[in-house]
């Protein structure tokens, strides 16, 4: 028997990792995802800002899910009447592989908004590459600045847009400004240059979905870094030198990240199932209606929150966890391994790393911020990680005494991070 786990983000890792606990070594689990590693995308902030090498959120999958096979590609169709996925591996090759099970974990890309500029000239925040693409970039802005004799350009390139203040733009624009002061210390022509950072969204507050109190703290420590948070703005429109906000506002810049929200992966739009607002319709069990061998978690998946009746779970990383556990426990079962389950999860709080000490954390609803907050994170984050635990307290703790990295490699340019990509775990070639 073979199943084919489509995705190797938070659902499907621990979709793959449940089912083996569950069958042991009597069914063949095939993860099929673009890159050979499950992205821990929480701290992917950290990798922009300079503190945690690339590596660390980056956990691979062949060693830490034994008994699991790995094929690179990147799934293109499904033929469920003969039961095959067909993909494109990493050389553009077209392959197919056959299942008796199908879990269908695809995860979610960049959201996108039709306003003018965008898609040319903003960045998202989804994979490693846009990391460091971004670590690149601010690095290279502050280092035309030093050069540049024009005061105007100067500014410009001093001037970090971020879009979003949900949880990833939030955690951006909180790392920003600590980044940016150990950058221009080393240029003594940026000496007394104002660096600003600015944090938009639409909504009343930052992070809108947190507990009012929390929610005011996290906007406290943003305003005391010198973030300008410009509630209920976005942009109208982008170009090469910079952004017009709905507020009437022209901001002369050259960064400008993009971390609005998420939107399920298009493929399974494209496979002739129904859906709703892009993610796979299923059952609490998890199992696609009317196709017993095709169960469905994750981004991917509009899975009824049954504490919520009526509507769906939210795409976050603490729903995509758990659901692929019960989609590999009720995979297991459909194929006589145990008793299946019913998704039904209440949310255990959050945390928000708001860098240089600071943090917003709500565990077991429990509200805490401050360094007591920066302790739980961190703390949690280690925990929630399926691997690199030892190498990322190493970071931490060699950025707390010697500071962080500043050079720029060059690895990734502007043109292979798109912002309307299907695959942000894969820079464009």
């Amino acid at each position: 028997m073979r199943v084919v786990i489509v995705g190797g983000g938070f659902a499907g890792y621990h979709a793959a990792k449940s089912l083996r606990k569950e069958t042991g070594e009597e069914v063949e689990i095939v993860v099929l995802n673009p890159t050979d590693y499950f992205l821990y995308l929480p701290l992917l902030p950290e990798v922009a800002a300079g503190i945690l090498d690339p590596r660390r959120v980056a956990v691979s999958i062949p060693e830490t899910l034994r008994g699991v096979r790995l094929v690179l590609g990147v799934a293109t169709g499904v033929d469920f009447d003969s039961r095959h996925v067909t993909f494109t591996d990493p050389e553009d090759n077209e392959h197919r592989i056959g299942y008796d099970r199908l879990v269908l974990a695809a995860g979610s890309v960049n959201k996108l908004l039709p306003i003018p500029g965008v898609p040319e000239y903003a960045h998202g925040f989804r994979g490693v590459p846009e990391a460091l693409y971004l670590r690149d970039h601010i690095t290279r802005q502050i280092e035309l600045a030093a050069a540049a004799e024009d005061p105007a350009e100067r500014d410009a390139r001093c001037t970090f847009v971020v879009v979003g203040a949900g949880y990833t733009g939030t955690e951006v624009a909180a790392q920003g400004p600590a980044f940016t002061a150990a950058l221009a210390a080393r240029h003594p022509e940026l000496a007394g240059q104002p660096i600003r950072w600015l944090l938009l969204d639409v909504a009343e507050r930052v992070l809108p979905e947190l507990d009012k109190r929390l929610a005011r703290t996290a906007g406290e420590v943003l305003r005391a870094r010198g973030v300008e948070v410009l509630m209920k703005t976005s942009v109208d429109h982008a170009d090469e030198k910079g952004v017009a906000l709905t507020n009437g506002d022209t901001v002369p810049a050259r960064t400008l990240v993009w971390c609005v929200g998420v939107r399920p992966d298009p493929f399974v739009a494209e496979l002739g199932l129904e859906t709703t607002k892009g993610r796979l319709v299923v059952t609490p069990q998890l199992n696609v209606p009317g196709r017993d061998d095709v169960f469905a978690c994750g981004d991917a998946a509009a899975v009824p929150d049954l504490t919520r009746p009526g509507q769906y779970t939210a795409m976050t990383a603490q729903h995509a966890q758990r659901q692929g556990k019960l989609a590999g426990r009720n995979v297991a079962a459909s194929l006589g391994h145990g008793r299946p389950g019913t998704y039904r999860h209440h949310d255990l709080g959050f945390v928000v790393d708001l860098g240089a000490g600071a943090a917003a954390a709500n565990p077991l609803h429990v509200p805490l911020s401050g360094r007591p907050a920066k302790a739980v994170t961190r703390g949690y984050h280690l925990m929630a990680m399926p691997g690199n635990r030892v190498r990322t307290t190493a970071d931490w703790l060699l950025e707390a005494l010697i500071g962080r990295q500043t050079v720029q490699l060059g690895l990734v340019r502007s043109g292979a991070v798109p912002l309307d990509t299907d695959t942000p775990e894969l820079p464009r070639r």
